[in-house]
């Protein structure tokens, strides 16, 4: 099929005014969607330059490198940015008495009061402990709830609801000793050990043998072998 250029020249004459709308329409649309597609590139980068900036407070239970029994909160900015001005609420969810008693021993340390001045980025800071073996019933059918608020590094407040589960710890277990209580272990040992060689008390025993002696005792062999020979 062919197309004579008068004919094609004749229809756009005739439809230049619809064609001009339409070409504009399209223009139209795709500076909108080329608007929103900017838009949301700079809205993900924002995102993305908070996330690397703000920080974010994790409190989770975690057990004693030597004794699994013995638990205590990790309190960790997880975050990429430093917290400041950190300040804590705290509360009983669930447990009673015991639950109480739970989060006295947790919250003993005065930053619990007082607050926290500063926490870097992955620096942490403990709790003190409590013993596991003591009222475990009580202990595992604790819920507690932490409530801490915190500025970013731009002055922006921040606040994370957390809540400890102590059911969390049942089944939790631990094989032998950790590497560090092991290396401990043994440095300590060799430590006593050094300290018995260098004491002024401890002395090595040592018997001397002199070339006198060794005549006496080939002497003496050779007396015993002449009586056996003539017996």
């Amino acid at each position: 099929m062919s197309f004579d250029f008068l004919e094609i020249l004749e229809f756009f004459n005739n439809y230049s005014g619809g064609l001009t709308i339409l070409f504009s329409g399209v223009v139209a649309i795709s500076t909108v969607v080329y608007a929103v597609l900017t838009w949301r590139l700079v809205s993900e980068t924002k995102k993305m330059r908070e996330v690397q900036t703000e920080p974010k407070i994790y409190i989770g239970l975690e057990s004693h490198e030597d004794a699994i029994n013995i638990i205590r909160l990790n309190i960790k900015n997880i975050g990429m940015g430093p917290a400041s001005d950190l300040k804590f609420d705290f509360s009983v969810i669930s447990g009673g008495n015991s639950a109480k008693k739970l989060l006295e021993e947790f919250t003993n340390s005065n930053f619990f009061k007082i607050g926290l001045r500063h926490l870097g980025p992955g620096q942490n800071i403990y709790s003190p402990f409590t013993q596991a073996t003591k009222d475990p019933e009580g202990k595992t059918n604790s819920v507690l709830s932490f409530k801490v608020k915190f500025k970013g590094p731009t002055g922006k407040l921040y606040t994370e609801d957390i809540f400890i589960d102590m059911a969390e710890m049942i089944g939790r277990y631990q094989l032998g000793k950790t590497n560090l209580y092991s290396i401990a272990k043994s440095l300590e040992r060799i430590q006593k050990d050094f300290s018995k060689i260098i004491s002024p008390s401890w002395r090595v025993k040592t018997e001397n043998y002199s070339s006198k002696d060794r005549q006496q005792e080939r002497k003496r062999h050779l007396k015993q072998y002449k009586q056996f020979k003539n017996s």
